[in-house]
């Protein structure tokens, strides 16, 4: 059935082994393609949960329906209202 393997991580280089069992896992959940990084590099990967792209860039703006300052995590293009996410949830919730 399954042998165990021997891997090069693509994130450290270090070789790892790849077991019969964890193959097996990956056989039942479908998964097509082997591991890529070591267990050491996929804990820390997870560990840092997405903080390597750094903080997110904020634009100010003023709401169209309040009228109030409000920062927004995207660039506003003018072509489109604008809201505080206040009256981005009352919008959306009038709309269902």
């Amino acid at each position: 059935m399954f042998e165990d393997k021997v891997l090069v991580c693509r994130e450290c280089g270090a070789e790892f082994v790849f077991s019969a069992s964890e193959q097996q896992f990956y056989a039942d959940k479908g998964f097509q393609n082997e591991p890529g990084r070591c267990p050491a590099c996929r804990a820390a990967r997870r560990a840092n949960n997405g903080q390597a792209r750094g903080e997110r860039q904020m634009y100010d703006v003023i709401c169209d329906e309040c009228h109030r300052p409000t920062q927004v995590p995207f660039q506003p293009r003018g072509d489109r209202p604008v809201y505080c996410s206040e009256c981005f949830s009352k919008m959306r919730h009038s709309q269902y």
